[in-house]
């Protein structure tokens, strides 16, 4: 009997067994097609089970959700924006399988919670910064899931400051500050020549200035968040990864500043923001464990 994982996010489908005997380095993955997203998805996942039974697979996606409909729109698959019922298709592929979807904020909370980070807490934010910015959020030891499931919704915080255009339709949310995908266009406005997230988180690290005020941007945005965040919520741990938080100094040292600045009420005064341990597994690790806890 065999449990998957799998993960649907701005870059890539990934999916992995979860077993004792599995590796980071068994996680397979492929790009975001262009077009047969599901076919391409289906193959991913018939390759990974390997002809075994699978009976239980736990789904992390990037959002919104309609976690009672097990239905995905994610802006980054093109074929679904509109709506994937992705748990039907699961179910077709699979007939045996009992299966879970999370918001892909949720499946991290779920995983800094039981392997991470937040271990130690009950109450705590994570955010995840690559193309796009995901968060979750724990309370009281529970991950909060919201009516729809698509609590933890980080990347459409307002942020003082800032009033650039966002996809979700409004203005001044953090994604469109922070994310990777808005960081690499605002560098390539300013004359970088750069393409890509890993060659400006890159270049950021390396001390060079158009990447480095990019990211630089993108903690001071960060920083404002947490802090507006951390007061509503009365925590004292938020934990960043994905790859934006690879940044080094020309992120994190900006992002503290703001954190400083804006965290003033006496209860915030112990709050901290570290870096996530996890590194890419995060999404999976988290989709895994809401497989393997499912009631049913």
């Amino acid at each position: 009997m065999t449990v998957l994982a799998v993960e649907i996010s701005a870059s890539r489908f990934a999916a992995s067994r979860i077993a004792d005997d599995v590796e980071f380095g068994d996680i397979q993955q492929i790009p975001i097609p262009a077009r047969g997203a599901w076919a391409r998805c289906k193959e991913l996942l018939i390759e990974v089970a390997a002809g075994e039974t699978v009976t239980r697979i736990g789904i992390s996606s990037s959002g919104p959700i309609d976690m009672e409909a097990g239905v995905v729109a994610p802006a980054d698959v093109q074929e679904w924006r509109a709506g994937f019922a992705i748990v039907d298709a699961m179910r077709d592929l699979f007939p045996s399988a009992l299966v879970q979807l999370g918001l892909d904020g949720v499946c991290l909370a779920l995983a800094e919670r039981n392997l991470g980070a937040t271990k130690e807490v009950l109450d705590s934010l994570v955010v995840s910064v690559s193309d796009r910015v995901s968060g979750g959020v724990t309370v009281g030891g529970f991950v909060m899931v919201g009516r729809t499931g698509n609590g933890g919704h980080f990347g459409h915080v307002l942020v003082p400051g800032f009033d650039e255009p966002c996809e979700c339709g409004g203005r001044g949310c953090l994604e469109p500050i922070a994310g990777g995908i808005a960081a690499v266009r605002w560098a390539r406005r300013q004359g970088w020549a750069g393409t890509s997230l890993a060659t400006l988180v890159e270049a950021a690290r390396a001390g060079e200035d158009i990447p480095a005020a990019a990211l630089g941007r993108a903690g001071a945005a960060l920083g404002r968040a947490i802090a507006s965040v951390a007061a509503l919520l009365d925590i004292d741990l938020v934990v960043v990864g994905g790859l934006v938080a690879e940044a080094g100094p020309a992120l994190w040292k900006p992002l503290g500043e703001a954190v400083a600045t804006h965290a003033r009420l006496s209860f915030l005064t112990g709050l901290r923001v570290v870096p996530s341990e996890l590194r890419d597994v995060g999404f999976l690790a988290g989709a895994g464990i809401l497989a393997v806890t499912a009631q049913g």
